[in-house]
């Protein structure tokens, strides 16, 4: 746009004063418009808030409260305000991930995969545990003088048992004694007990102990929290099964979050409780969360376990589906087979420690 001063410059009279003057004004204003447009922020302007969305332990309040201690020490640390989430289920933290309501997460590895297959999302650190192991265990509970004594006194009996376990997204509560036990001998957990009822680890075992269920799922992380609050309640209980090696949850970031803010966070979490004059109170802040004592770097290669367990599943449901040849079954097979090839090759993509162990096969491809 041209204004009246690049006109008067080539010979055409001036404009009156007070002409000039609005003249100026407006031309002045045209030239902002656009300029103002692509300007960023002022430079004082609060930053916006990232979300942290919390895996439950316990119930949503109780999960919260662990994480508070942590999240304000990482809020001051990276300068910005800090939300979280801490929701009552499995799938109402895999929704918020879906829906892009969280920056980060602290995940198990189920929902991590799907975080990381489907939502934008990668893998930043792993939980450690003070007692140095490198994952946990799954369990299956019974009531300390219950008649069933083994794994196949329990599967000798169809239809008879009642069981409590967890939600389909729980890795301890569903995903690895469905894929360890009972897929691995043509069953199915829905249909062999007599009745299933889905609640959380604590509620399972409550269940158990109190009479209303005759086998739960659990795991020796959420079961020693289980004994330090219930000890009464965890007396009445007994040990029936336990899984291979799962390994510990996991932190995840949004992909799209700039380069050099993730690298904070991942710094943050990894160097937490390790270093410093404030390590000590950091430690205690984490002991809170559920005998954490620190987090791991890691890569989305920690998750290929994860895969196995979904590549084990999938092949249980196309077996036992109905199909109008065994030409479309063998198809659908080399389908789950190539779709697993496939996940594991970009989970170990950009990773710098491939971790290739079927931990849903025990060690051996189905």
């Amino acid at each position: 746009m041209r204004c009246a001063w690049i006109v008067h410059g080539r010979g055409v009279p001036a404009p009156r004063p007070r002409f000039a003057r609005l003249l100026a004004t407006v031309c002045g204003l045209a030239l902002a418009v656009p300029t103002a447009a692509v300007q960023p922020s002022k430079p004082d302007a609060p930053p916006a808030p990232l979300t942290f969305g919390i895996l439950p332990i316990g119930g949503p309040s109780e999960s919260l409260q662990a994480w508070r201690p942590l999240l304000d020490d990482m809020q001051r640390a990276l300068g910005r305000p800090l939300r979280s989430i801490s929701v009552s289920t499995y799938e109402g933290l895999a929704q918020a991930l879906a829906k892009d309501r969280v920056d980060m997460a602290f995940v198990s590895g189920r929902i991590a995969l799907e975080a990381v297959e489907h939502d934008r999302m990668q893998v930043i650190a792993q939980l450690t545990r003070g007692d140095g192991s490198h994952g946990y265990y799954a369990l299956l509970l019974v009531e300390k003088d219950a008649p069933i004594r083994s794994v196949d006194a329990l599967l000798r009996q169809p239809g008879r048992w009642r069981y409590a376990r967890g939600e389909t997204l729980s890795v301890s509560g569903y995903l690895a004694p469905e894929t360890q036990l009972f897929a691995d001998r043509g069953l199915d957990s829905d249909t062999f007990f007599a009745r299933v009822a889905v609640d959380n680890h604590q509620n399972n075992a409550l269940a158990v102990a109190n009479g209303e269920a005759d086998v739960a799922t659990n795991n020796t992380a959420d079961l020693e929290r289980f004994r330090d609050h219930f000890p009464e309640q965890y007396a009445r209980l007994r040990v029936l099964w336990r899984s291979n090696l799962i390994p510990h949850a996991v932190i995840v970031a949004r992909e799209d979050l700039p380069d050099a803010l993730r690298a904070r966070i991942a710094a943050f979490v990894t160097r937490y409780a390790k270093h410093g004059r404030e390590a000590a109170a950091e430690l205690a802040r984490l002991k809170l969360i559920h005998d954490i004592n620190g987090f791991a770097p890691a890569g989305n290669d920690t998750l290929v376990p994860f895969a196995d367990i979904a590549y084990s599943l999938e092949r249980r449901h196309a077996l036992s589906a109905q199909w109008v040849s065994d030409v479309a079954l063998q198809a659908r097979l080399r389908k789950i087979e190539a779709d697993h090839r496939e996940l594991v090759a970009r989970l170990l993509d950009r990773s710098t420690a491939a971790s290739t162990s079927n931990f849903a096969n025990g060690g051996r491809k189905p």
